[in-house]
């Protein structure tokens, strides 16, 4: 674990402080763990964007013998 000093206003210190009381944690725990989310939130967006952008379009996908029908296209069969 590394240390790391931060310089907050007032305002800004008197919220985190009752935020990690609530939470019945340090405020150092807390703000950690506000930054350990915010890093797997964002590595996990990216790891989605990626796979996303990685997919061929359907229109390029010569597995496809031809496009897709309307009823295909609008298929909602969890909501059936």
């Amino acid at each position: 674990m590394k240390n790391v000093t931060i310089t907050l206003d007032e305002k800004t210190a008197a919220w985190v402080r009752v935020a990690a009381a609530r939470e019945d944690l340090s405020v150092s725990r807390y703000i950690a763990g506000m930054l350990e989310k915010r890093m797997r939130d964002s590595r996990d967006y990216a790891n989605a964007m990626r796979r996303f952008l990685d997919r061929q379009p359907a229109h390029l996908d010569r597995t496809r013998s031809k496009r897709p029908t309307r009823d295909e296209l609008h298929e909602r069969a969890d909501l059936r």
